[in-house]
């Protein structure tokens, strides 16, 4: 005879056995895929998309896991990616062009367009006889960086506002001293990207007054400005993380448009030396010029036309001398990008 207090221990065991049995196993958690993206250049507002898509967590909602690097210039983040040793990064598509133009083999393709319109810039200032005239630089002494995107488009943009290099002075000068040189008047215009370089040098102590910014785009330069750009391999392996990458980027650049302040807070947590202001007057001044442009807002944010790339390459051939090795397919993928209606900045 089983005793009433050993059959109910023995029933309530039956029961959690039972129960037990019949109850789904938790679910394993699901691995993030690991994405280490490198930017173009230092945490500065124009970044500010990218860092809210990560502290917001868009990329997290994707199943991704998401490194954010800083870079050394919109022309090195190409080999970062083509290489590997970064999946995803931010460059000048013009520089890409070129890159695959050289060798089409190369692992690395355009998925997203960020500044539709290029931040290209000759900026000088007004006390040493430059305007916004690009004739004003003719005789004058000009600051380039080798790696800026900006000073590759020389070729082209002195042939399209027909300025006369003949008595024109390149020196090759580091990213550091840009500005610093340009304050103190070694050089009387440097070359860059236009809210890179206009803050900095108010940041210099130089007045606005005092600033006249040529930018490439308003003077016969028809071109596109830097991409999100992805390891090809990569992208054929894990296409569901860039359509997923992408699709935090477009929330996270909507974010940066409706709220600089917010976009300005997410880059000054990655670097405290920053002033605030100064970010979030940089931001707004990319968002206006480059990123929500009037063909973003009529089109969507993160496209192109195929027809303007095409001919973006043929003014590539003047500037940079490209062999005729590569077309706008090869260096454009749109298939990865969200649906025009998760495009739509604010």
């Amino acid at each position: 005879m089983i005793s009433r207090r050993l059959f109910s221990k023995l029933s309530a065991a039956a029961a959690l056995a039972f129960a037990a049995g019949f109850s789904a196993p938790a679910a394993p958690a699901l691995a993030e895929t690991p994405v280490k993206f490198t930017l173009d250049w230092k945490f500065e507002g124009p970044a500010a998309g990218f860092l809210l898509a990560q502290d917001k967590g868009y990329f997290k909602a994707e199943g991704l896991d998401v490194t954010i690097d800083t870079g050394n210039g919109s022309v090195e983040a190409i080999p970062r990616v083509a290489t590997g040793a970064y999946q995803m990064g931010f460059g000048d598509i013009n520089s890409l062009i070129k890159f695959l133009d050289e060798d089409p083999s190369q692992k690395i393709k355009a998925v997203m367009m960020i500044y539709e319109r290029p931040t290209f810039a000759v900026v000088g200032r007004k006390s040493l006889g430059v305007t916004d005239d690009p004739k004003s630089l003719e005789g004058k002494k000009l600051g380039a960086p080798p790696p800026d995107g900006a000073f590759a488009q020389w070729k082209a943009f002195k042939q399209a506002a027909k300025i006369d290099d003949s008595k024109i002075t390149i020196e090759s000068i580091g990213f550091p001293v840009r500005e610093p040189m340009l304050a103190k008047g070694d050089v009387d215009a440097v070359f860059g990207f236009a809210f890179s370089v206009i803050l900095n040098l108010k940041a210099q102590g130089i007045k606005d007054e005092d600033i006249a910014t040529i930018l490439m785009a308003e003077h016969g330069l028809n071109l596109y400005g830097n991409a999100v750009l992805v390891n090809a391999d990569f992208a054929e392996k894990n296409p569901d993380a860039v359509k997923g990458f992408l699709k935090a980027l477009a929330k996270g650049f909507a974010d940066a448009v409706a709220n600089p302040e917010e976009g300005a807070a997410a880059v000054l947590k990655r670097n405290e030396t920053l002033n605030k202001d100064i970010e979030v007057e940089r931001l707004i001044m990319a968002n206006s010029m480059n990123i929500k442009t009037p063909y973003v807002v009529e089109n969507g944010f993160g496209g192109v036309d195929p027809a303007r790339l095409s001919a973006s390459i043929d003014t590539l051939k003047v500037s940079m001398g490209l062999k005729g090795n590569v077309k706008a397919e090869q260096v454009f993928d749109a298939s990865y990008l969200p649906p025009k209606a998760e495009r739509m900045l604010p």
